[in-house]
């Protein structure tokens, strides 16, 4: 198996970088603003989402049998939204298998649960960045594995840990929100199941998240009790007056029934030794 991760020096996307290697696959991986990774026996090369040219390039010479597109520009529309589309023409072009990592900031929070029949209703340009890349995919390459996920979250490695421990520690102000939830991931399960569909002819929309809904706030206590910080030093309050979803929670019962692999709870994979 040949893959190509594109936004593979992220946190979701060094993960898949990883486990991809352990896995025997060939893989090829891309980064722009930081550094290429480390992981031994993969390619790293530089690409900029914003200049259409290399794409084409970077396929011809790597020849993936898939794509996992987990780039994330954040607001940045040229990357987010164009760079994905770019992503998405190419693989058209090229004939390769894409999976599009996208995200539950689509959502608005107005239903609160939300299954893969949903159509996107973002509140933030984030979101409507993300919801213009699926729509751009599921019209390019309808065969195309598009998959929604939340909060990511690791084994101290991703921003909200690390926000936790600087608020724990006084190291930052801000507050853990007690009225926005989610449904966290665990990185190693999310990477598992985007390897999953890449080597799959999946096609369609995936829900790939936790099943248990937590706000920020309820998630900082137990990334602390596991971490042995004092969870009463993080301060709580409400997201009222901030441009954001508060409720958003990916149903994701129809595509758990489809994979293989399981996504566990934030309670379970969070769990005090």
């Amino acid at each position: 198996m040949r893959v190509l991760v594109v936004g593979a020096s992220g946190f979701l996307g060094t993960e898949l970088v990883r486990r991809a290697s352990a896995a025997g696959w060939s893989t090829a991986a891309t980064y722009c603003s930081s550094r290429p990774g480390d992981v031994p026996g993969v390619s790293w090369h530089r690409l900029d989402l914003r200049a259409p040219a290399p794409l084409d390039d970077l396929l011809a010479e790597s020849a993936p049998d898939a794509i996992i597109n987990a780039t994330s520009g954040q607001s940045d529309w040229a990357v987010t939204a164009d760079g994905s589309v770019r992503v998405a023409m190419a693989a058209a072009r090229h004939g390769r298998r894409l999976v599009h990592v996208s995200s539950d900031a689509v959502f608005s929070g107005s239903r609160i649960c939300y299954d893969e029949s949903c159509p996107p209703d973002p509140v933030t340009p984030y979101g409507a960045a993300k919801a213009a890349a699926e729509t751009a995919v599921r019209l390019l390459t309808p065969a195309a594995a598009i998959a929604r996920t939340s909060l990511i979250i690791g084994d101290g490695g991703s921003a909200h840990e690390r926000m936790v421990h600087e608020l724990a520690a006084g190291a930052r102000e801000g507050v853990l929100f007690t009225d926005v939830v989610r449904c966290p991931v665990q990185v190693e399960d999310l990477a598992a199941a985007l390897l999953e569909l890449a080597r799959s002819d999946g096609s369609g929309m995936f829900h790939l998240a936790g099943p248990d809904a937590l706000s920020r706030h309820e998630l900082g206590v137990l990334i602390a009790r596991r971490d042995g910080l004092d969870a009463s030093r993080l301060p709580a309050g409400r997201g009222e007056g901030q441009s954001m979803a508060r409720d958003v929670r990916l149903d994701c019962r129809a595509t758990q029934a489809r994979l293989g692999t399981r996504l566990r709870g934030a309670r379970e994979f969070l769990q005090l030794p």
